[in-house]
């Protein structure tokens, strides 16, 4: 019998498991209206973060993620400069972005809904986003580590993140797409309290 709990308490612990966004592999996309010509592209890549979730019941998950904006690129030199210039993104005086998520509604085994806190350009606004689990499994590759891949989207207004410059040529509204891939932290587990949108979130280990 004592054999037996030994063996069953710990999966009855199970729960939320601690992942880490592996920066090679996540990267944020953007479109926007440029004069009504065309939608503008453009990404950023090297997210660090951490994500606590749970495969099983999606319950209790928290996530923290830190973006670069200085890893900007829109495709051109003079185009990345002007859209890191003071009179949008002002990537000198606000240099990260971060999305953190503590409420995730899950609609089927393989969607839901994750809301948080975005903070843009020095502002902290409310977001939501439709999420796709695209695949829970032992990453195919060495070391073979448990890995997630998601995909993330949803609209918002740069306006309200404090960029109204040029609106008669650049839209207002960001159509936002994520798309990212986590690995398990080894020895990480149980479900962290909510993480405080302004603290400075955990450092993460470096993807191989």
């Amino acid at each position: 019998m004592p054999l037996l709990l030994a063996c069953s308490l710990p999966c009855l612990a199970a729960g939320p498991v601690r992942y880490v966004f592996d920066p090679v592999h996540t990267r944020v996309m953007f479109s926007i209206d440029h004069a009504g010509f065309s939608q503008a592209i453009g990404t950023v890549s090297g997210a660090q973060g951490q994500l606590y979730f749970d495969t099983d019941s999606w319950q209790g998950t928290r996530m923290d993620v830190i973006v670069p904006m200085q890893r900007l690129d829109m495709g051109d030199s003079g185009w990345t400069a002007s859209v890191a210039a003071p009179h949008f993104l002002d990537i000198k005086h606000y240099p990260q972005a971060r999305l953190v998520v503590d409420q995730l509604t899950r609609i089927d085994d393989s969607h839901g809904t994750a809301c948080g806190a975005l903070t843009l350009h020095g502002v902290t606004r409310p977001l939501c986003m439709a999420l796709t689990l695209n695949r829970a499994a032992r990453h195919p590759m060495p070391p073979f580590r448990q890995t997630l891949g998601f995909s993330a989207s949803t609209t918002l207004k740069r306006s309200d993140f404090g960029m109204t410059h040029w609106q008669s040529l650049v839209g207002d509204t960001v159509e936002l797409r994520i798309e990212a891939e986590l690995y398990r932290q080894q020895g990480a587990s149980a479900s962290p309290t909510a993480p405080d949108p302004e603290s400075k979130p955990a450092p993460t280990a470096e993807s191989p």
